[in-house]
């Protein structure tokens, strides 16, 4: 599963882009300076979600949209299309994003 997919079925799965979700994380006082480990632990007990899943999220909330681009343009399963993350919604995304 790519990265972006993970995103995508939280969004699903919570109702909340991932920028609603940032936001929300905001609130509670996380950000680029928490640590990784809290902001998984209240994902998965606020919004129900897996750890992989909160791990996902908890990177966007740490470090941003921006991911490694070792999978980018690779034909695996875990491959992305770019090195940026779309945080507006699944529905929202172009179509050549």
């Amino acid at each position: 599963m790519s990265f972006q997919a993970y995103l995508d079925n939280v969004e699903t799965t919570t109702g909340l882009t991932p920028r609603e979700l940032v936001a929300a994380a905001a609130e509670q006082g996380f950000g680029p300076d928490s640590r990784t480990t809290p902001v998984v632990a209240w994902l998965k007990e606020t919004y129900g979600i897996g750890h992989g899943h909160a791990q996902a999220v908890a990177h966007v909330i740490v470090k941003g949209d921006r991911i490694s681009s070792k999978h980018v343009g690779s034909d695996g399963s875990h491959r992305d299309a770019s090195d940026r993350l779309w945080l507006d919604g699944k529905d929202s995304r172009p179509a050549d994003w």
